[in-house]
Parts: C-alpha cells; structure tokens; sequence
C-alpha cells in the first residue's frame, strides 16, 4: 500500500441525493478493503432508510447528523462517531460535515452512478432506487 495525502478541496465533488461527496480514500487505493468520503449535508439532505451488507462508521466533523436505527431516532454532533447501518441526514442550519468510513469498499460504485445519472429529484427517484438494487443498497420503505 502506497501512502497518499489529499487536500479535500482539490477533490471534485459527486452531488447526491442532495448531498456533496468527496472521496478521500478511494476503493482503488485499499485493495477495495475500505473506502474514506467525506460528506457535506445541507439541511433536509441525506439517503432515506437503507441497508446494505458492508459496514459503515460514522465522524461528525461539524453540525448535527440525525440518524435512524430502526424504531430510533438520534442526534449526532459535531465530535460524535455513530457505528450503524445506513439512513441519515443533516439536521442543523448550516451544513453538517461528516466522514464516513465503509469497509470493504463498497459505496463509491453508487454514489459514482447517481451523480453521472440522476438528474432531478423527486423525478428520477425510480432510477436511485433502481442504482441502489445493483450496487447492493436495499432502500426500506417509510412505515
């Protein structure tokens, strides 16, 4: 493994799902073991529900991230690391700012695949949805 060092503002970001995305330890790097992006949420934005079969673990670097855990509903600020499945969204005024490790790598191919193809939300949520069922994201239906 090679060492690498990265100044996120250099990284191009994906938008997705109202989000921005800059990945600063791609599956490429690790061999595909895990993956490093760091995650900007606007108010309102994040991924409904979902599940998928890779770990995902949480560092929120600013703001809060509201996370869903089942019947659970918690708040995460600025300092807190959340180990959970996926279903999360930024809560406060000004954008929150998260890292989020997943191991193996796995995400990267999604967010990859809604940011070249989706367009308009809420119009083209079929095809997220649809982007998620081959990339292994399950997401859960609102009770």
């Amino acid at each position: 493994m090679s060492k690498s060092i990265v100044n996120s503002r250099n990284v191009t970001p994906l938008h997705v799902l109202g989000t921005q995305v800059r990945f600063l330890c791609e599956a490429q790097d690790t061999g595909n073991a895990w993956s490093l992006m760091e995650v900007t949420l606007p108010l309102g934005s994040g991924p409904p529900p979902h599940k998928h079969t890779w770990d995902e673990a949480y560092f929120v670097t600013a703001g809060e991230v509201q996370f869903t855990l089942g019947d659970e509903v918690f708040t995460a600020r600025a300092g807190d690391f959340v180990y959970t499945p996926g279903g999360f969204g930024g809560v406060s005024t000004e954008p929150a700012h998260v890292l989020i490790f997943d191991a193996p790598a796995h995400a990267g191919a999604f967010f990859k695949r809604v940011d070249r193809e989706v367009e308009e939300l809420p119009r083209d949520l079929p095809k997220v949805l649809e982007i998620g069922r081959r990339t292994g994201i399950d997401f859960v239906a609102a009770a």
